[in-house]
């Protein structure tokens, strides 16, 4: 599966997002992202995601721009990030502020070392949980990423093509639906 193949299983109603998932994919679409930070945003998203196909086209879009060692990264940030942004995002919820001096009791070894720039899983970290809708994860994050030097510019691309593969994978997981509907009736 590739990206052109998977943007002609997108419905007409939906003919925006086939323009967007190139455009975000692209190295002009994704301002201040360097190549291997824009094909792991997209991977950490589609991994976050669980939609096979979306993983498999974006990892053929990657090619050769990513190393093996990003991909890992961002399948790994991809990972920590479907724990933490679940429990804090219960942290940020709750009404009682005591489960917030409880110590989270953890493991997240590796975000202290990812084996990839710390820059760059912060920033497939951050994507991942504004897909998952953490704020506590988003704030933190960003703050890092920031004085690791990525700038707004390059924050919002990595958001945009969360928001693009988000909206993608929904589209098609509920249009395969929709064809099993129409065919059952």
């Amino acid at each position: 599966m590739d990206i052109a193949s998977l943007k002609k299983r997108i419905p007409d109603f939906a003919k925006d997002l086939r323009i967007n998932l190139s455009s975000v994919l692209s190295a002009d679409g994704a301002p201040g992202l360097n190549d291997a930070q824009r094909h792991g945003t997209a991977i950490a998203v589609a991994y976050a995601l669980g939609d096979q196909d979306l993983l498999q086209a974006v990892e053929t879009n990657a090619g050769e721009d990513i190393s093996l060692e990003y991909r890992k990264g961002a399948r790994a940030a991809s990972a920590i990030m479907g724990m933490n942004n679940i429990y804090y995002r219960f942290l940020h919820l709750s009404s009682n502020p005591e489960y917030g001096q409880l110590p989270a009791r953890l493991r997240m070894s590796v975000i202290g070392n990812p084996g990839i720039e710390k820059a760059d899983f912060e920033l497939f970290s951050l994507a991942v949980s504004a897909v998952n809708g953490c704020g506590l994860c988003v704030d933190s994050h960003e703050k890092v990423i920031r004085q690791h030097g990525i700038s707004a510019e390059g924050i919002q691309s990595a958001v945009r093509i969360a928001a693009v593969l988000h909206a993608v994978a929904a589209v098609l997981r509920n249009n395969a639906s929709d064809q099993a509907l129409a065919a059952a009736a």
